[in-house]
């Protein structure tokens, strides 16, 4: 954090960078334009971060996790239509190796390896924070591969000065296929206190690919819950406490991010989550700048195949100060989180329950060496524990794995001038066993030679600001050590087995430039190539393999590789109560991709084979229209020229390839039109 250092300095030019015309439009009109735009937070050293904001989400009616990171390149999502599927990844690591929070609280584990873990509804984002990499100490535990922290709104980021009451009720509709509606309500109950009350409910029908064929399985509804109270407890005390539940309930193929056939079954599967959060301030003097955040989760999935049900319960907390001693700044605290997963018939008792618990103490310093230089250095220990509760139906004996180590991190930032800066990191993290896929932990075995996975993270950007132009180059290489993976044995009659497979590397490059004409024109340009491979560990292939690819069905929890990926976004304010947009994706072919080295190994087929990811290009465009304070209308065209494509970040077709012909990821839906009205009081 730059804090008094650098104060929040470049935050709504970079946040424009990231983003479009919309958020500084949405500036200009804001009801409190006299606070900044952003409270953004500056990791030193990191060179490829992104923040999201509710303007840019409001843009494009982004209702799924695919939207919210649509202007970001290094980010992708995948999984198809299907928002139950969907899994999000970071330079091409599954959001497995990644700490997502909401609120503080962390999405954890995996209820089912063929649906996504984190959902989230973008009408209740405030912002959302990516820091891509291990990063400083402060990131949470197990942030091997990144964070992910999302920001909900509360009652007084909607209220204007003076107003005590309001509310906003909203209907949506998309060509492909499916209606939204939402509502909203939000006061102060006293001065310094408000209440914000919102549900919505999604209910979508089965899509249609670029080339008119329907997707089945990717109708589902969704509903959702949220309640929050905040407020200050005195003039440095704040308190936060919400609550949401939601629910997620459809007809799905057999695996619900492979695409079926036009006339195979689907099954009935529904999902569920209840959060509950609470988020405490205390801000003093130098010294005394306490933070506290609280929390339980609770997520379950069961499906009528197999009448199977699996939950996952994670509770835990985060107490952090802050102390400023002249030039320096330190953060220090302590976390814990408890998870533990269940599963089992519907009807009958568990048969399945694994523990997993990791309690971690860490310190961050950043030190203004001067007005131009920045260093942040810092430390992390991470205790995990493991234990595996009930015997796995092999009757293999029961398992516990501890482990325990200390990460480093070291970075600085150095401004030439006004307008150059160069920042470079070095980041270490380190993840010991935790609870596993609740929908196979009943075949699971955890050998009691396993390792925990350490990752080694280094970066490095140079930034070029104006006042009206930013421009960033990023050069990163992360390696994942001693990588965990449940790999299938060598029938399905035996264990799926952890093993440590070797090493994850991924390493590339990003560009990003974004340059404001005028008042009412912006433009930006971003760009990523990433290579994310497996370097095997020596023992693991009879034969000797070379570095391979990620694939997303191969490697599922770990990676998915996709080619170079190409965004711009143009936007322009026709006046004050009209904007309009383009934004246009290209995603460059990968060909050849050598596959099914695993299924070699087992005898399942003769000789590797190989996939090809093609490319494609998606226009979308989008306008909105405030007719007055009360009132406004958005229409966004969606893949407007009707690409049939295939995200690289889904599973790829491997139906080519004999007894594979199951295994093929969802196609993207076709042309979507989506229309909204939105009424606020």
């Amino acid at each position: 954090m730059k804090s008094n250092f650098q104060k929040k300095s470049l935050a709504v030019f970079i946040a424009a960078a990231s983003g479009s015309v919309f958020g500084i439009a949405a500036q200009a009109e804001d009801k409190k334009a006299d606070q900044p735009l952003l409270e953004t937070i500056v990791v030193v050293g990191e060179a490829t971060n992104a923040l999201i904001t509710t303007q840019e989400l409001e843009a494009y009616q982004a209702n799924d996790l695919e939207d919210v990171f649509k202007l970001t390149p290094s980010i992708s999502v995948g999984g198809g239509a299907s928002g139950i599927t969907q899994k999000v990844y970071v330079r091409g690591l599954e959001d497995a190796l990644i700490n997502v929070t909401v609120d503080g609280s962390p999405q954890t584990s995996t209820l089912f390896h063929h649906i996504g873990r984190v959902t989230i509804d973008p009408d209740l984002l405030k912002e959302v924070e990516v820091q891509s990499g291990a990063g400083e100490a402060t990131s949470g535990a197990g942030a091997i591969g990144g964070s992910i922290r999302f920001k909900t709104k509360d009652a007084n980021d909607l209220l204007a000065e003076g107003e005590s009451f309001g509310g906003k009720v909203k209907a949506g509709y998309f060509s492909n296929d499916g209606h939204q509606y939402s509502a909203s309500l939000y006061g102060r109950l006293t001065d310094t206190w408000g209440v914000l009350a919102y549900h919505s409910n999604t209910d979508r029908d089965s899509a249609e690919a670029g080339d008119g064929t329907v997707l089945p399985g990717s109708q589902a509804e969704q509903t959702l819950n949220f309640f929050k109270v905040s407020g200050e407890i005195n003039d440095n005390q704040h308190l936060s406490l919400s609550y949401e539940e939601r629910d997620e309930e459809g007809a799905f193929p057999r695996q619900p991010n492979w695409a079926p056939a036009q006339t195979a079954p689907l099954y009935t599967g529904k999902g569920e989550r209840q959060t509950f959060a609470a988020n405490y301030t205390l801000t003093g003097e130098e010294l005394l700048n306490l933070e506290v955040s609280a929390y339980h989760t609770q997520s379950s999935f069961q499906r009528e195949l197999f009448t199977y049900k699996t939950e996952i319960t994670s509770y835990g907390f985060d107490i952090r100060n802050t102390s400023e001693l002249g030039a320096h700044r330190f953060t220090y605290g302590v976390d814990l989180r408890e998870d533990e997963v269940e599963s089992g018939l519907i009807a009958e008792p568990v048969s399945a329950n694994e523990e997993g618990r990791v309690l971690g103490a860490y310190v961050q310093v950043h030190s203004q060496v001067t007005d131009d230089l920045l260093l942040s250095y810092g430390a992390r220990f991470d205790d995990y524990e493991f234990e595996q509760k009930l015997p796995n139906r092999f009757g293999n004996p029961l398992q516990d794995f501890d482990s325990s180590d200390v990460s480093l991190n070291a970075g600085f930032e150095y401004k030439f001038n006004d307008e150059w800066q160069i920042s470079a990191g070095y980041a270490e993290a380190t993840r010991g066993k935790e609870i596993g896929d609740g929908f196979t932990i009943d075949s699971a075995f955890t050998p009691a030679d396993l390792k925990a996975e350490s990752v080694k993270n280094i970066e490095t950007a140079i930034e070029y600001t104006t006042p009206d132009l930013y421009a960033k180059v990023a050069v990163f290489r992360s390696e994942i050590d001693d990588v965990i993976y449940d790999q299938l044995g060598g029938a399905r009659t035996q264990p799926i087995l952890f093993e440590n497979i070797g090493t994850v590397e991924t390493d590339g490059y990003e560009l990003e430039v974004a340059y404001r004409f005028n008042d009412d024109l912006e433009a930006k340009l971003g760009f990523s190539s990433v290579d994310a491979v497996l370097d095997p560990a020596a023992d693991l292939f009879s034969i000797p393999r070379g570095k391979i690819d990620l694939m997303g069905y191969e490697y599922n929890g770990l990676g998915n590789s996709r080619g170079d990926t190409w965004n711009l976004n143009l936007n322009y304010a026709i006046s004050s109560t009209v904007k309009i947009g383009w934004n246009y994706s290209r995603v460059e072919d990968l060909n050849n991709i050598e596959v099914l080295q695993r299924a070699v190994q087992l005898g399942w087929i003769g000789s590797v084979q190989t996939v090809d990811k093609p490319g494609y290009d998606i226009h979308d465009f989008y306008a909105e229209w405030t007719p007055s304070k009360n009132l406004k209308l958005n229409l966004a065209i969606i893949n407007a020229f009707d690409e049939d494509y295939r995200d690289h970040s889904s599973v790829a077709d491997y139906s080519h390839i004999p007894g594979w012909g199951v295994v093929n990821g969802y196609k993207e839906p076709g042309q979507d039109v989506r229309a909204s009205l939105t009424f606020s009081f």
